[in-house]
């Protein structure tokens, strides 16, 4: 990391909209704030507004800090509430859906 330490719940996180050919619903938009990295492995902050998006994801574990939504995991059909605490894995490759029904900060490692 390049600071001792860092509010991840106050940090300000400057947001985009999502490309239209990644959106499935609503006008979603999304911003990343990169920490630094930690033994080689890559630290941000990420957040989301509500809407529906479609990704293809890196790898990555990730603790949601707020928000509520699903990610679909779109090949498997598997589900994953999205709340608060929720620690989560990604895999390089997996096609995803995520649906946000509030606005979703997490905490990744990738």
């Amino acid at each position: 990391m390049n600071e001792r330490h860092v509010d991840v719940l106050g940090a300000d996180v400057p947001h985009e909209p999502v490309p239209a050919a990644d959106t499935v619903a609503g006008t979603p938009t999304t911003g990343v704030v990169e920490l630094g990295t930690f033994h080689g492995v890559e630290l941000g902050i990420w957040e989301i507004t509500p809407g529906v998006v479609r990704d293809v994801e890196a790898d990555e574990v990730f603790v949601v800090l707020e928000g509520e939504g699903t990610v679909r995991f779109v090949d498997s059909g598997e589900t994953v509430d999205l709340r608060p605490g929720a620690l989560v894995r990604l895999d390089a490759g997996e096609r995803t859906e995520w649906e946000i029904r509030s606005r979703l900060r997490k905490l990744y490692l990738a």
